[in-house]
């Protein structure tokens, strides 16, 4: 796997499970940073800034982002092994989100710390802020 740069993203995010079928406000997609919503036959799954987790739902707040910088193109393999392979060897677990252009982990804040030095270990570059 190449060495990648993956940047922390500033602010606290809240992962929502609702039921299935659930409408999200539109609104959500007003909001800066990252907001995802996934719908399968089963659940509605989002990740959006912890203050505007939807209601009606279970959540889970205290993520922190961890972004692959992209574009990545489809033909690279290996991106997500390469991280959670990281992480889980450090203890981390994860919450993994891709988008068109790149992929993104969610780590507990607690565990930012260790998630940062386990990529670095392995040969990722993760930029302080301001770097």
């Amino acid at each position: 796997m190449k060495r990648l740069v993956v940047d922390v993203i500033d602010g606290d995010y809240a992962v929502s499970r609702l039921p299935a079928g659930t409408a999200v406000s539109p609104d959500l997609f007003t909001l800066p940073g990252l907001v995802s919503v996934t719908s399968t036959p089963d659940e509605v799954s989002v990740i959006s800034p912890a203050g505007h987790a939807p209601a009606g739902g279970q959540t889970d707040a205290g993520w922190r982002v961890l972004t692959v910088r992209g574009p990545l193109a489809f033909s690279l393999t290996g991106v997500i092994a390469s991280l959670a392979g990281s992480l889980a060897a450090a203890g981390v677990p994860l919450f993994a989100v891709s988008t068109f252009d790149t992929d993104h982990i969610l780590v507990h804040d607690a565990d930012l710390g260790r998630a940062v030095a386990a990529l670095r270990e392995a040969g990722h570059e993760v930029p302080t802020s301001g770097d």
